[in-house]
């Protein structure tokens, strides 16, 4: 077996700085959303997928794969928000002959708190993260980021 690369000083700096602001980062915006809309974490991401969306609506095996969920904590997340009244579970209006088809959509109600979360989301995204950096550091961090997501997007096409 090879030897391991270990991390030099530099190398482990970032890495573990990336963890821990991830981490903070995470914990703060979803305090924000949470304090200020009563949305937690996951029922945004679904509201801003499916508010995207053409016609609101969306096939569940296609939002599972945009929001790099599986199956199982989909279908527990969207029966959460269809109690709220959030979203609701359709036949597929593209694949009616398909009984298997299932497509979330976004309700009025869904809609209404999405558009009534979105500007307070991103005043705390921009006072946590945005407004605290140059735009040099955006510019590298933005292009760091598309390398490693079209690294790991190859690697998951490869499995």
């Amino acid at each position: 077996m090879d030897e391991p690369r270990w991390l030099d000083e530099r190398e482990a700096r970032a890495w573990r700085g990336y963890r821990q602001m991830r981490d903070l980062l995470d914990l703060q915006i979803a305090r924000d959303l949470n304090q200020e809309s009563g949305l937690s974490d996951a029922d945004y991401t679904v509201l801003t997928v499916l508010s995207e969306a053409p016609g609101h609506r969306m096939r569940l095996i296609e939002l599972a794969r945009r929001t790099l969920w599986s199956k199982s904590r989909l279908s527990h997340q969207l029966s959460r928000m269809q109690r709220r009244g959030l979203v609701r579970r359709e036949e597929c209006e593209k694949h009616p002959e398909d009984s298997r088809a299932i497509d979330a959509v976004l309700t009025a109600e869904g809609l209404r708190l999405m558009d009534e979360a979105a500007p307070r989301h991103v005043e705390s995204v921009r006072r946590n993260f945005i407004d605290l950096l140059t735009p040099e550091q955006l510019d590298a961090l933005g292009d760091g980021a598309e390398k490693v997501i079209a690294h790991l997007r190859g690697a998951a096409t490869n499995d």
